[in-house]
């Protein structure tokens, strides 16, 4: 009887150890501050936009991001913003852009998925990324907008599978760092063809962009 009370003493001692250790706030740095992504891509230069006002920045609760806007030289601009969280523990999390939008005038008017095929950072080969792609509204002005989430080489669409996979690698590998990067581009006209005219080039930019983020983000 003393034996078996001294093993699951053991057993739980060991275990509120882990719990604890897993519990701790982790913070997993970037490879390279964002602000090094370049602003040369091939065929698109871009500029630093203006930055977050504090209560944006407090509410988007990010350790580190980039807000910038790059232009191919002919037709509308794109605009990239990267937020980077080193962890996610005590509260600021990656949440989806389309709650902000509501609150700045903006209305969702259409919601899809986009699969791109990108070069992938870790070999000579592509790989198929999913990404959310949305048209938003306010007034007469519309804009397309792909984003996703970014964490140890994945991209995910989804909101709520990026939670799973945080939690997941929380308890693995005792990290909850994590990326949401948003690409934005007005659309010209309101016929198909302009908002097809805007999905080729954001899915251009992405395409051209995505490699680079390899760079940075921590994989």
């Amino acid at each position: 009887m003393i034996q078996r009370m001294v093993i699951v003493s053991a057993l739980l001692f060991g275990a509120a150890g882990y719990f604890a250790q897993a519990m701790q706030a982790e913070v997993t740095p970037l490879r390279e501050p964002l602000r090094s992504l370049s602003l040369q891509f091939p065929g698109w230069t871009g500029f630093e936009g203006p930055a977050f006002d504090s209560k944006i920045e407090q509410v988007l609760g990010v350790d580190e991001y980039v807000n910038r806007i790059y232009s191919s030289g002919s037709g509308p601009a794109v605009g990239l913003y990267i937020g980077y969280y080193a962890s996610q523990r005590q509260g600021d999390t990656m949440h989806s852009p389309l709650n902000c939008l509501p609150g700045a005038g903006w209305e969702p008017v259409q919601q899809d998925r986009a699969s791109l095929t990108v070069a992938s950072p870790a070999s000579a080969s592509q790989e198929v990324i999913t990404v959310n792609q949305f048209v938003i509204q306010k007034g007469l002005d519309r804009q397309l907008v792909m984003y996703w989430y970014q964490s140890h080489g994945r991209v995910i669409a989804s909101e709520y599978t990026s939670k799973i996979f945080m939690v997941y690698d929380a308890m693995r590998l005792n990290r909850t760092d994590g990326a949401m990067v948003r690409v934005i581009t007005p659309i010209i006209g309101e016929s198909s063809e302009a908002t097809a005219a805007a999905t080729e080039r954001t899915s251009s930019f992405v395409k051209t962009m995505f490699p680079q983020l390899a760079r940075v983000l921590p994989s």
